[in-house]
Formats: structure tokens, sequence, C-alpha cells
């Protein structure tokens, strides 16, 4: 169930030629694909393109009208693998993924792929999630397209160049023989617009023929010797072909004048921001027009040197404006300059611009300011102008002083919060452990109250980083991993590996029933049903059949008690191999999604629904926040109480509560209080309800007049004793 359903906008994706498209980057892309004659589309989910293969699911019937072939892969080298049908054949695919982490987990397919070269086109749509809205390290894909030789698209945020991209990365691929990378930032998966569509078209031969009639051409596979004369033929034919193409094409693009003694070459991705800093400065309109000529790199590589020099002649100094390290670009064009014996161009860029970290609004700014105050003063304002002026502070307010520090952390109700909290109990009985996390939502155990886990080396790959540990000790070691990474390279990196082994460690798998960080997709473990996908394949079966003879199950991971008491099992059982648990329920924002509108036009309908609450009684809750401390959730939080005799602020349960009862688990485990009550919200109850309501409420109002009416007072006005 991902967290959001495009069925609706899947419908626009059935327009023809001449009509408008509206939508964001993600659907446009999806539309180009369409209108592109593409003959296979695969990928795996990841921000920023989680939501563009929740997109292409949902168009899954449209996509099986058209002869086109959809896979939702295990993997980003599952996906790149399965463009291996464009090697033999003449049929265009095209695959997603997060990237730079889905780059290297998908390397090895990738990298033969380059070497072998292309029949069909190509694309490869990498989410280049870089800056500050990433959720990875700090990379760029650059490197990788340039090591394998694999040609890289940046194209200029809006749809009508987002869409002109997807056809021509095609053409260029197939003209070249060579995949190609298109990068889709964050702002581009997402930014709305319009372009005007062409009629969707079914691949000249889908892979269903293909498969009537098979193909092979033994030089197209990396093998000696033809895997010595892909590297000749990517230089003497592949990059000659695409830089004829990329010519012909005018793929990049110069906006403002044609002469001008400074200029600026920019990745197309970062157009929006440079024009923006150009507009802040009064050198360019709302319509983008600009008075500083613009050499916009839509094909970042490879560098088309001799468009790159005709930019530069009769100008005095380039900017190059790249986002993040290395300085690719930047280098790239030295070199060319530095061939071509042009000494009088001076390239600046990261001598003005941040060598690592996003090119915001204000960075960009200040960047391009700074480059032009040095080189053409005489462009700028005129209070802009002094070189040795100090820098007018930005109308900006310091938000850090303002606004607390928020690290990630779990929603509330999630079911893996009781899990951390058993962990925690543990700790207090057993000490610390050695404990490995995985990539994933259990990855916000690092943070406080719980404080657990001290690596993440890759997504599936927790217990495969605690394997120098997993010899043998004092202590077993502890490893997380999701159901998500489980399935995405787990159950052999991770639990394959620790079996042949005969590693000692602990493995939990947290299984929320979804790929859940990545948007909620299916995955095999999955409970619900699947029209187009084989759910329902229970995670303890799979890792017994790699060899695990220790394996428990829990079913509900809110009862923090069995969480516990099943992890003290597996550190201390004399049993020899890995320990496997696996802790499954439901991820909260799935369950909420699903169970909200029903339950809401149940209410509609004058059904009957209960809905549990809990609270906490601030007469008996002693203050001591411990149970905040093995919780965290942030519906959990502080109150002062209405007893004018106490000062100090006791546990609340506000109204963001769904009703999981882990804070009443948890105080319960830890023996902490009995403060924590529940109760049940009943929407449209019946008579004999209200009546016993009723009842109660009236016994409850005279106890309470009983009570008060005992309690000492003093009437106002009355003087003390004589």
């Amino acid at each position: 169930m991902a967290e959001r359903s495009f069925r609706k906008e899947v419908e626009q994706l059935r327009i023809g030629a001449g009509q408008t498209f509206r939508g964001e980057g993600i659907l446009a892309i999806t539309k180009a694909l369409l209108e592109n004659r593409v003959g296979y589309v695969g990928g795996y989910q990841g921000a920023p393109i989680s939501h563009l293969m929740d997109v292409l699911a949902d168009a899954e019937e449209l996509m099986g009208e058209l002869g086109i072939r959809f896979e939702a892969n295990a993997s980003e080298a599952a996906a790149a693998a399965m463009l291996a049908a464009s090697v033999h054949y003449p049929i265009r695919g095209a695959v997603t993924f997060k990237g730079p982490v889905g780059v290297n987990v998908a390397s090895d397919a990738l990298a033969n792929l380059a070497s072998g070269g292309v029949t069909g086109g190509a694309l490869v749509i990498v989410g280049e999630d870089y800056g500050e809205g990433s959720s990875i390290m700090q990379e760029r894909s650059h490197a990788f397209a340039t090591k394998s030789q694999i040609w890289l698209l940046d194209p200029r945020p809006n749809l009508p160049s987002l869409t002109r991209a997807v056809r021509y990365g095609f053409e260029l691929s197939e003209a070249s023989n060579t995949p190609v990378m298109m990068l889709m930032r964050i702002r581009s998966c997402h930014v709305h617009g319009s372009f005007t569509a062409q009629d969707n078209a079914a691949p000249p031969l889908t892979v269903r023929e293909a498969l009537a009639n098979p193909r092979r051409d033994t030089r197209r596979i990396v093998l000696p010797p033809y895997s010595y004369l892909h590297e000749k033929e990517k230089i003497e034919k592949r990059l000659p072909a695409a830089l004829d193409y990329i010519r012909a094409n005018r793929l990049n693009e110069r906006f403002g004048p044609d002469e001008g003694r400074v200029g600026i070459v920019l990745q197309g991705g970062m157009y929006n921001a440079v024009i923006r800093a150009l507009q802040r400065l009064g050198l360019a309109d709302l319509h983008g027009e600009t008075q500083v000529p613009l050499y916009v790199m839509n094909v970042a590589y490879p560098v088309v040197g001799d468009e790159f020099l005709d930019f530069c002649t009769g100008k005095d100094a380039v900017l190059v404006v790249e986002e993040g390290q290395p300085d690719y670009l930047e280098q790239a064009f030295r070199a060319v300059l530095h061939r071509a014996g042009n000494h009088e161009t001076l390239l600046s860029g990261k001598d003005v611009l941040p060598m690592a970290g996003e090119l915001t609004g204000r960075v960009m700014l200040e960047g391009v300011e700074s480059f032009l105050r040095q080189h053409a003063p005489d462009l700028l304002p005129a209070d802009r102008r002094a070189p040795n002026q100090p820098k007018q502070p930005l109308p900006i307010p310091d938000l850090f002083k303002a606004v607390p520090m928020r690290p990630p952390g779990f929603c509330t109700g999630c079911p893996e919060r009781p899990i951390f909290a058993a962990m925690k109990l543990v700790e207090e009985e057993f000490g610390q452990h050695q404990i490995s996390c995985d990539i994933g939502c259990h990855l916000f155990s690092i943070m406080p109250p719980f404080e657990i886990g001290g690596t993440t080396m890759g997504y599936g790959l927790g217990p495969a980083s605690n394997a120098a540990f997993d010899g043998g000790g004092d202590k077993r070691p502890i490893s997380i991993i999701g159901d998500g990474g489980f399935w995405h390279n787990g159950l052999n990196s991770s639990i394959g590996n620790a079996v042949f082994n005969k590693s000692d460690g602990v493995t939990i798998v947290v299984d929320n029933y979804y790929s859940a960080a990545t948007g909620g997709q299916d995955i095999l473990s999955s409970r619900a049903e699947n029209r187009s996908k084989a759910t329902k394949h229970a995670i303890t079966k799979a890792v017994e059949g790699v060899g695990v003879t220790w394996v428990r199950q829990i079913d509900r991971t809110y009862d923090v008690a069995r969480m516990r008491d099943t992890l003290k099992e597996a550190l201390t059982t004399p049993h020899e191999g890995p320990k496997v648990i696996v802790a499954s329920s439901e991820c909260m924002l799935n369950r909420q999604r699903r169970e909200r509108p029903l339950r809401e036009a149940a209410i509609r309908e004058g059904r009957r629904v209960e809905k549990p609450k809990f609270g906490v009684d601030e007469e008996i809750c002693t203050g001591d926040h411990a149970c905040m401390r093995l919780s965290g959730c942030p519906s959990l939080t502080l109150k002062m109480p209405d007893d004018p005799l106490r000062d100090d602020p006791v546990a609340h349960i506000d109204t963001s509560c769904v009703g999981c009862g882990n804070c009443g688990e948890v105080a319960d485990a830890a023996v902490l209080c009995p403060s924590f009550y529940r109760a049940d919200l009943v929407h449209n109850p019946g008579r004999l309800e209200r009546w016993w309501a009723d009842l109660n409420t009236r016994a409850i109002a005279w106890l309470q007049r009983r009570r008060e009416g005992r309690r000492l007072a003093w009437d106002e006005g009355v003087e003390a004793a004589e």
C-alpha cells in the first residue's frame, strides 16, 4: 500500500497529440516514456523517485494495453540487469532508482551494460538525492557516469525540458549504442507545470515478440577478446557518435546575448537557481530573459569541448556552476581551455561557490554576485559594485537560534518503537552490546531516547556489518534489519553470510509489512492482497530456507514484555549458529491510511465504531518521566498538573494518540507506574450503552461531590481566630 495513489492522475496519461498535460515531474516522465515507444520499465523505490515507481505501478494496466512490460524489481541491481533486454534487441527500456546509493547497488550490472553497449535505447532515471533534503550520504552520480562512460543528462527542471530529455535520452543511446543516465533532482520530481502531449505509442518490437525470436551477438558479451575491444569502441565510435548527436540536436542550450565580457556555464539542473539569482541582481526578468550569457549543459557528460570554446570566445571570465564535489566539470573545462591554448578566458567556479553542499538560493546569489563583482562590476547595481564592500546581510532570520534541532524520529504509534524499548530493558539488565543498524525507519533508534546502534553500512547489510564481531565472545552482537532491506539484499548478504560462517550473533528482522521507509510499497512478505504481485511469503520460512535453525516469530511488537524475554533468550541460549527474531506489526502510517477512511465512513453511516484512547492519571503519575525515556512517542508529552501543590510537570497523552498502547505496555513491562489507562471511545452507541454510560456518569459525579464535600476548606473573608 503505497503512501499515495496516482490512479486518478494516471488517467491523464491517456491524452493524445495536441492536448495539454498538466501535473508534476514524475507524471510527466511517465507520459514521456509512453510517448517514446518504451518496451519495458522497472526500478526500485527510494526518494526522490519513490512516487515514480508508484505512478508506474498504478499505470500498469495502461502499459499492458500498449504491450509494455513493467517490473517492480527486487533491488537497483536487478533493475539495471533488466536493461540487458536492450543489448541484443532494438527495444527501448527504462529503469529508475535513487542515486547515488541506487547507482552503487546497480554498479556491477551498469558497468557490464556500458561495456558491451546496447542496441535499443537504455535509459536510467536516477533520483539525484543531493542537498539539504537528502536522507543519504552526500555523493553525486556523475563519477559513475564518467567511470563507465554512460552519458549523463541533467535537464532543466521544467516539464517540457524533462519530457524532451526522455526522447533525446533514448535517441542518444541508440545513436551511440551507449546507456544514458538522466538525473531527476528532488525539485524536478515534484515541479508542477504543463507541456503539449503526443499520442502514446506501442513499441515496434515488444519483449513478448522478442522472446519468440531470440537473438545473440557474441560481440556484445563482456568476455575476452571482445571486452578489450569494447574499451576502444567507446572512444573510437561511441563517443564521437554521441558528440555528433548532441551537437546536431542542440541538447545543450544557450540563453542571453551572443556576446559579453563574462558568461556562466551551468548544469541544467541548476538553471532555475541561477536565473533566480540573476533576477535578484536585476540581470534577468521573470520570463528568464538574461543579460548575462548562459551555456546550459543539459548533457553533463560528455563535455562538448568545441561548444564550450565557442561560448568562451571574447569573454574575460566564465563562471562554472557545478553542485557538489569533486569539481568534475571545472576540471574538464580547464583541460579544454589548456589544450586549445586559450589563456585569455579566466575560469571561475569553486573559488566563489562552495565545494560541498547544496547550492541554495542564498549560496547561489552570493556566489554569482561575487563572480560579477570581480570580473564585471558594471553589470551590478551601484550599491553592490565595490570590491571590498562589506556584504549586506540578507533579510533572512537565523532560525538556528529560535528553532531547536529536530532529528528524525519514529511516527506516533510506530510498531518499531516498542522493539527498542524492549532492547533498553535488556540493556539495563545485561549491559550494552555491539549493535549494528540498517537503512530504514529503524535507523532512528540511534537518536534519543533510545540511542541504540553504532553503524549502518548499506541497505540489507546490517547483520553483515557486524560480521567482524560475530566470532564468539562474552556478549553476542545484535543486528537490526528491516523487511525491505531483508528482501533487497539481506537474505543472502547478511543472513546467508551468517549461516555460512556459523555466526553466533542475534538478528532482529523488523517486519512492518511494507517497504515502509520508501513509501509503503508492497514486498514479498506484505500481508496485503496485490493484484499483480505475489505477497504473504513469510520471512521465517526464508531464513529457515538458508539454514537458520533458531528462529522466533513475534506477531505483535507492542508486547514489550515478550519482546524483552525473547531477546534475553536469544542472548543466553546455548544454541550454536545465528539467532533470528522476526518482530512483526503493521506500519502505523499505512494502517491509519487504510483504516481511517473506513472508520470515518462507518461513523457517517451511523454504525457503531469503537476506538481506543489512552491517557495518564495525573494524580497517580509521579512525574519521573521514565515512560518517555523508554517510549519517545510524540503523543506522550508533558503537562502541568491541576493540583496547585505540585509544581513538576506530569506525563500527558495528547490528541495525536492513535491508540497503539505502547506507552502502557512499556510502563507495565518496566514496572514503572500504573498511571496509564485505556478508554474506549464509542461512536454511535446503542441504547443500552447510552443508559449504562449515563448511569456511570451520575455515579462518578455523586462520588466526586461526596469527596469534595469532605475536603478541608476556608471561606473567603473569614479572618484568623483571635
